[in-house]
């Protein structure tokens, strides 16, 4: 599994992986028990293996860090995060449509400091790295300073991370808006400065239909147009009242999505948020364009906005991921997302295995990103982003994994007991960045 003669440093210690769904193919998890990383000096995965077959492949002095009471897997990725909101989680709403008025749109105003903003990234990234989180779909505020000190920060540390700048030229305050056009030059402008500089990446972001007139779906459509290897991200379908308030807006619309099928903003690296009031043709529609449905269940129960229906979304074979959605979102915690994942699924008598959880928060989110050739993996030539998870983080944990003799049993510990605390360390291309 790989070329081990370039190894820098290697790891030893249980290694999981995917090869594909666990919901499709009983094989899909790659486990050892007693496995073997291996890292090269640009910061890919090397080898990837059996100990005892690896071992002897290795130079004499190639260091190996012994941690065979941990768990190394693929570095988290969060499909729909927003960093300006970092400090006004946990703030009280009656809803989706109060709460952005009362909290969200104040929070994000202070944004247009960049020194604000730059203070604000710093700390949010810190969250990402502690929580295990590698790779982040995130949502910036509406001005273009927000982007570039969160594209700065992460560039300083070498992170993939993906992000943009909000866009709303109306029903939104006066101090939160853009135009049409400013919309379309400052995304432009981003896009040239940071979508493929090292690892950056830019994902056009219309805040939400109902804060976007259609001139300003124009400019995202021209946008789109112009650079198809771009992502797009925007909210999609989360709360009653929203979609009722779509349906007097656009009335031309079949739907929800519709409005962002019209312009077309529905195909590969397409993310929307939420996605739990859609109907068959809606979700037949995302599984044939290719679309994201990124599912935030800690944000769905906090604002009280409805349970994403997993069978609905298997039987169209629409794309699924997880993401922790902050500040709607409770926890920066991928683990806790998987936690209230479950219990969501529960609710629609649908049973989200561990297995799956895991798949869906690494190489599950890397291929409906199309980046499998690069995160989500432990394979050999991927980037070596990859977290280590310790059983015993607390006391519960250590006596509930002690008796853990199948890797679901200790997969499903670490998704309904495990936080930030479960994070003994995080790589990213291969340097620890981050150590609990």
């Amino acid at each position: 599994m790989g070329d081990p003669r370039s190894t820098q440093a290697a790891y030893r210690a249980r290694l999981l992986t995917f090869r594909g769904d666990p919901a499709d193919d009983a094989q899909a998890a790659v486990y050892f028990e007693d496995g073997l990383l291996a890292i090269d000096a640009q910061g890919k995965v090397a080898a990837f293996g059996d100990y005892a077959q690896l071992r002897p492949t290795l130079a004499a002095e190639t260091p190996i860090h012994e941690m065979r009471d941990k768990l190394i897997v693929p570095g988290f990725i969060d499909t729909h995060v927003h960093y300006p909101q970092t400090e006004m989680i946990a703030s009280p709403a009656s809803g989706l449509l109060p709460w952005l008025e009362n909290w969200t749109f104040p929070a994000e105003r202070r944004f247009e400091d960049e020194a604000h903003a730059a203070d604000v990234a710093r700390f949010f990234i810190d969250q990402l790295l502690a929580n295990g989180t590698t790779t982040a779909l995130v949502y910036c505020s509406v001005h273009p300073q927000s982007a570039e000190a969160l594209f700065a920060e992460a560039e300083k540390r070498d992170l993939r991370m993906i992000a943009g700048k909000v866009l709303m030229d109306r029903h939104c305050p006066p101090y939160l808006r853009d135009t049409a056009e400013s919309a379309y030059r400052d995304s432009s402008a981003l896009i040239e400065r940071w979508h493929g500089r090292g690892r950056q990446m830019y994902a056009l972001t219309p805040r939400f239909a109902p804060t976007s007139t259609e001139a300003q779906l124009e400019a995202c459509e021209a946008i789109a147009r112009e650079h198809p290897d771009i992502f797009i991200q925007s909210h999609l379908a989360e709360n009653h009242d929203e979609v009722k308030w779509v349906a007097e807006l656009f009335p031309k619309s079949r739907s929800y999505l519709d409005v962002y099928d019209r312009y077309a903003l529905l195909r590969p690296r397409s993310v929307y948020g939420h996605c739990i009031h859609l109907d068959g043709e809606d979700r037949s529609r995302m599984a044939e364009t290719h679309a994201v449905a990124a599912h935030c269940p800690t944000s769905n129960l906090f604002l009280g906005s409805g349970l994403f229906d997993f069978d609905a979304a298997a039987a169209t074979r629409m794309r699924v991921t997880l993401g922790t959605d902050v500040g709607g979102g409770t926890s920066f915690s991928m683990l806790q997302t998987m936690n209230e994942a479950h219990k969501v699924a529960r609710m629609g008598g649908h049973h989200l295995s561990a297995l799956r959880m895991f798949y869906l928060a690494t190489t599950g989110a890397a291929r409906a990103l199309e980046l499998d050739d690069r995160i989500g993996t432990l394979a050999p030539g991927s980037e070596a982003d990859f977290i280590v998870l310790d059983p015993a983080a607390t006391p519960l944990m250590a006596r509930r994994t002690a008796l853990a003799d199948e890797l679901e049993a200790l997969l499903f510990a670490f998704a309904l007991l495990g936080d930030d605390r479960s994070i003994a360390a995080t790589y990213a291309m291969g340097r620890r960045v981050h150590q609990r």
